[in-house]
Order: C-alpha cells, then structure tokens, then sequence
C-alpha cells in the first residue's frame, strides 16, 4: 500500500491514467528490477514518482525511479540528464520509455543543498550558480523539450478561470504574464534548462560535490533557471525572503546578468509556482507569493 499523499498526488494530476498506473506499479517494479538485475531497497519518501535505492547485480548502487509512461515526465527527465552528460548532474544507467522506467546514478551522501541555507547560503548560492554555468548550453537539434515561451499558457489558463483576486491577486498574475512574454522575447540565449533547480534538487556526491537531479527539461532564457532558487525552499522556516537581496546581487554577479532581469525572472517564477499550485487545488496563496511581493518594488 502507497502513502495516502503519493496516491492524492499521482491521481490529482493524472487522473485515470494515474489511478490505472498505481494499480499496476508493484508488478511494474518487480518486473523492471527482474529485468535489470535489481534488488529495490526501500522506497524514498514518495511525491509524484516511485523513487528507490537499488543495488544492481554486480553490488553496485543505483536508483530505480517510476512514472506513468503517458505523462512523459521520465523520458523528458532521461532526455535532458542525458545531454547534460553527468556534467554536474547525475547519470543515467537505463531507460525505458515504455514503462517510464530510469535507472540512475546514486549521489553518495545524497545530502541537498538545503543543509547550507540558514547559515551559509551564500555558499549555496554559488553552488547553484556554479550548476548553472556548466549546465547550461545550447540545444542540439532534435533534443524534443518545451520551448519555455510555452508556459505562458499557464497564465493565460489562470486569468480565463480566476476573473477576481482569489486565490491570487490578478493584478499580479497580469503583470507576471507580461513580464514573462517580454523576457522570454529578449533572451540572450536558448540553452538546455535544468527547469527546476533548487536546493532540494541538487546533492551532494563523491564525484562531483554537487549534483543536480529531477531536471523537467526546457529550452529557453538562462535567466529562467534562476527564478526557483530564489524562491526556495520552501515549506520550512528558512528566512528566504530576508535572504533575497543579497541572492539577487550574487546571482547578477555570478552570472554576468543585469540585477533587473534576475528580479524579473525572480518575480514571474514565483508567481507561475502560485498559479501552478491554483491549478492543483490549491485555495490559499502558498510561500512564493511572499518572494514576488518582496520583488515587486524592484521590477523595472
């Protein structure tokens, strides 16, 4: 038997694709660790995706993660870990588009980013800046990722469904929105982003000190990478929005981008991480609102 948040999650967001793919998933795992060599170890704490520690057959320790096929998350995630070939980020091992199937590398001692933030975050800052240069490079032709202009759709969704300010003030989703449009038009570069980088998305490793994780894949401005640091984490009682300013000075500077854009970016990533939590159900204003409006005063 799942959590009772990982089936929430799972079906909230894939519905019947997600209910038919619970239903499957303990004989989903037996026949992919059979195939592969594996023996699962107990699982992770569970959000979206089945994630496990692994042994494969020679002793050697991997991670087994699952997701519903139809959805694409896990190839797109195989996809973008690939072209960033272990370069500050974890491997892949195997894959299998058909069943949403990754065998990964494992990061040893796998400890995130978040343990630097309350006392040292300015050396977890440079960390993410330091992923965000080796990461980031120019998209070969073929590699089949969102263009990031896309999620624009996400706003234009929020204001035809949300005409007043609840859950969100629409005034600020309007300016996100514009914002947003005239950033992604401006971009000096269309790199391979990472999509999701964050504290609890990078961990700390024995080949690398760093590596990053959980990549959603998607082609556009580098300054888009920024905006989920900036905002994170979330959900505990780090002084994020204290620590703004001082994040966006050392994010300007670590990556030769005017402070104006790193808050522009700062402030549409929050507010698309409001909308995106509206779309889930969410009722109230949830933690990044608190960052966009610390960044609101800044916007050029």
């Amino acid at each position: 038997m799942f959590p009772a948040a990982f089936t929430r999650n799972v079906t909230g967001t894939w519905g019947d694709d997600g209910r038919r793919w619970l239903a499957a998933l303990p004989g989903l795992v037996d026949a992919v660790a059979r195939e592969w060599g594996l023996t699962v170890g107990t699982p992770y704490p569970l959000s979206f995706h089945f994630v496990a520690p692994v042994r494969r057959a020679g002793g050697a320790p991997g991670v087994l993660k699952l997701g519903p096929a139809a959805a694409g998350h896990v190839a797109r995630e195989a996809d973008t870990l690939g072209f960033f070939g272990g370069r500050g980020a974890i491997g892949v091992l195997a894959r299998d588009d058909d069943r949403g199937a990754l065998l990964l590398e494992l990061a040893e001692p796998g400890v995130t980013l978040r343990s630097l933030v309350r006392d040292r975050d300015e050396q977890a800052t440079a960390v993410l800046i330091g992923l965000m240069r080796r990461l980031h490079r120019p998209a070969p032709d073929g590699l089949a990722l969102e263009e990031l202009s896309a999620r624009v759709a996400a706003f234009d969704a929020h204001l035809a469904r949300y005409p007043g300010d609840r859950p969100i003030p629409r005034r600020l989703v309007e300016r996100a929105r514009e914002l947003w449009v005239a950033l992604c038009a401006s971009a000096p570069a269309r790199v391979v982003l990472h999509g999701d980088l964050h504290h609890e998305n990078v961990l700390a490793a024995r080949r690398e000190p760093w590596l990053a994780i959980d990549p959603h894949g998607v082609l556009g401005d580098p300054g888009y990478e920024l905006g989920a640091a900036l905002y994170n984490p979330i959900g505990g009682d780090e002084p994020v929005p204290r620590l703004l300013p001082a994040r966006v000075e050392q994010f300007a500077a670590g990556l030769d981008m005017p402070v104006d854009r790193v808050v522009a970016w700062g402030f549409v990533q929050a507010m698309l991480s409001e909308v995106w939590s509206a779309e889930g159900g969410s009722g109230r204003p949830g933690p990044a609102l608190r960052v966009a409006l610390s960044l609101l005063p800044r916007l050029p």
